[in-house]
């Protein structure tokens, strides 16, 4: 066996108190909670709509994950779905407050709350890490299939401990694409469904899971190979963010403009389908932005 090869097969291994060894002690600790609460649920509140819910699980998780992370940094700012107001300008406002401090933790307890609800197993726990506006760590958590998915800056991504790559294909006609349903009936909504309807027949087909951020994580698997959403926020995209980018793939904006924070219209992908995905969802009048 060659020496590379030799490399190739030595296992990833998280060492000491780092910042990834937190975050992954964070979302595994929360998942395997969350976990356990599986059909429990007795309360059931919604925040801007009957398909935008929140439980006193994801509550739960969120503190808890607040209280490791804040146990190791204490100094650090904490960016937490459930201690955000629902819609777009509070998400935003959060998001600029907290970007004026150097490290920023960005957190969604439960990605996919709805399919958590129903029993569905497509929900996760997303982490990421930002220095100074960049994301540096990048965690996603799924319960459901004990899959632990971990990037950090540089140092690629690594599910089980194998390093991971995006998927092969080079044209939107054999590619597996993934959506998400956004929750705004009037607004983000009817643009999505515009976008699915021309991509429809130009892909090889279509999934729907109701996680954006396993669905970054599968793009970055190679288990699909691409996804788009409008109307998202950083804590749906940032781990995901970094574990399709540190996988060899490629994060944009609907418009195909470099990902960064403010994101809320996304595409993902192996990189190759990348440009002509875009392009489709411009055809379709369906990227949300004006550009």
């Amino acid at each position: 066996m060659s020496a590379l090869n030799q490399e190739d097969k030595v296992p990833y291994v998280v060492t000491s108190k780092s910042y990834t060894a937190v975050a992954i002690n964070a979302a595994s600790k929360a998942g395997e909670w969350i976990k356990s609460k599986l059909g429990t649920v007795k309360q059931l509140g919604m925040k801007s709509g009957a398909q935008d819910l929140v439980t006193e699980v994801d509550k739960g998780a969120e503190q808890m994950i607040r209280k490791l992370i804040l146990t190791h940094f204490p100094d650090h700012h904490i960016l937490g779905e459930e201690g955000v107001e629902p819609g777009p300008q509070a998400s935003a406002d959060a998001l600029k407050e907290a970007l004026d401090e150097d490290y920023v933790w960005i957190v969604d307890p439960i990605d996919g709350t709805t399919n958590y609800v129903h029993g569905f197993p497509f929900y996760c726990v997303s982490i990421a890490l930002a220095y100074q506006g960049e994301v540096i760590v990048g965690v996603i958590y799924d319960p459901s299939r004990d899959e632990l998915f971990v990037a950090e800056k540089g140092k690629g991504c690594y599910v089980h401990g194998n390093r991971m790559e995006v998927s092969a294909e080079g044209r939107l006609s054999e590619s597996l694409i993934a959506t998400g349903f956004p929750v705004g009936i009037s607004s983000t909504l009817p643009m999505n469904m515009a976008g699915l309807q021309h991509l429809v027949p130009k892909v090889r087909n279509i999934r729907s899971g109701g996680s954006a951020a396993l669905h970054m994580a599968y793009v970055a698997a190679g288990r699909l190979s691409g996804f788009w959403e409008i109307g998202l926020n950083a804590w749906d995209l940032a781990a995901g963010a970094l574990i399709v980018q540190e996988s060899g793939g490629s994060v944009s904006d609907t418009l195909g403009r470099p990902y960064d924070l403010s994101v809320r219209n996304v595409v993902a992908s192996n990189r190759k389908i990348h440009s002509e995905f875009v392009e489709a969802l411009k055809e379709a009048n369906a990227t949300g932005l004006n550009g």
